[in-house]
């Protein structure tokens, strides 16, 4: 049974402050947290658990921290880059993870209604240069077999969509939704790419481990993203363990993160310094196949970028590049 008020926070001993000096917290940012992700360590559980913490709102936060808005030609639809939209197909999560960059939006509503839909397809059939539809929310993976084939049949007969993109929580927090009247929705003639957000080796519990499996045996590519968070994941080895656990099971670990200006979650938040010193300790410890690129979504919906460490200096054509222990060597780039 899933928590989604107070009480039953109370009675799954999870409260980290009183819960009458929570009700606030929950009256601004919705509470759902899954019983596979109840039974999980405290690292895990303070991704979904509320604190007073969260009541902090700094001046830098914002209500749409990555621009959804900015680039919204219809509902439900973000055009940001010319070849891919992000299809909001659904508000609903399974988890509210409380650092969300769409947590005041997410659980307000449920799916997007059919009018909106239809008029964000009809969008992405006029226009060509759209290649690859990415659907989010919310999770798009909470709306039923049935429906998500209806949708991805619709995506499916626009000729200039050659792939789909699901961005989900569900294989990790509720991996028992990972049937295979599921996994026959996604086989269709666009490449279908599942991005599983983890952030925690905790979470990569024995049921998700076999969800993943379930999907990768079916054909569909695995990748992951993951948020740097403070208190969770913040630490080399947890990391290190995440990303080689990801890998063993077949997931390519994508993106790392830097936690967005989102409101009510500085406690979440480490600096860039502190994230690109943990990238360089990783290089020397990971396989490439293991790595992530660590990212930053541009306040105001500017776009993501890489931010990691930077391993050349110049001298005219002279390059001094850092080794991941740290070492720099000469390197000459005369053509």
């Amino acid at each position: 049974m899933a928590i989604t008020t107070l009480t039953d926070l109370i009675n799954a001993g999870l409260t980290l402050d009183s819960a009458a000096a929570l009700a606030p917290v929950t009256d601004q940012f919705r509470l759902r947290i899954t019983a596979e992700m109840a039974q999980t360590t405290e690292g895990v559980a303070r991704q979904f658990v509320p604190t007073l913490n969260e009541l902090l709102i700094r001046a830098e936060e914002l209500v749409d921290p990555i621009g959804d808005r900015v680039h919204e030609p219809t509902e439900g639809l973000t055009h940001r880059y010319p070849d891919r939209v992000i299809l909001h197909a659904t508000q609903t999560c399974e988890v509210y993870c409380r650092f969300c960059f769409r947590r005041e939006t997410v659980g307000a509503t449920g799916h997007l209604p059919e009018a909106a839909l239809q008029k964000a397809i009809d969008y992405i059939a006029a226009t060509p240069a759209v290649w690859e539809v990415i659907l989010t929310g919310g999770d798009p993976m909470t709306l039923s077999p049935r429906r998500l084939a209806s949708l991805i049949d619709r995506l499916a007969a626009i000729p200039h969509v050659e792939v789909i993109r699901f961005h989900t929580r569900v294989p990790v927090v509720a991996p028992d939704r990972i049937t295979d009247a599921l996994i026959e929705a996604l086989k269709t003639r666009p490449a279908v790419y599942v991005v599983v957000h983890s952030n925690h080796p905790a979470e990569l519990t024995q049921a998700a481990c076999a969800a993943l499996a379930r999907l990768a045996n079916a054909g569909i590519p695995l990748l992951s993203q993951s948020v740097l968070l403070k208190g969770v994941n913040d630490d080399a080895a947890v990391l290190e363990a995440l990303f080689r656990t990801l890998t063993r099971n077949r997931v390519k670990p994508y993106y790392l993160h830097h936690a967005d200006l989102a409101k009510g979650t500085s406690h979440f938040r480490t600096t860039i310094a502190e994230g690109q010193a943990l990238m360089a300790t990783l290089r020397g410890r990971l396989s490439g196949i293991c790595l992530p690129t660590y990212v930053m979504d541009i306040p105001g919906g500017y776009g993501k970028v890489p931010i990691g460490p930077n391993y050349l200096s110049a001298q005219s054509m002279d390059y001094l590049v850092e080794d991941p222990n740290g070492n720099r060597h000469a390197y000459n780039d005369l053509t």
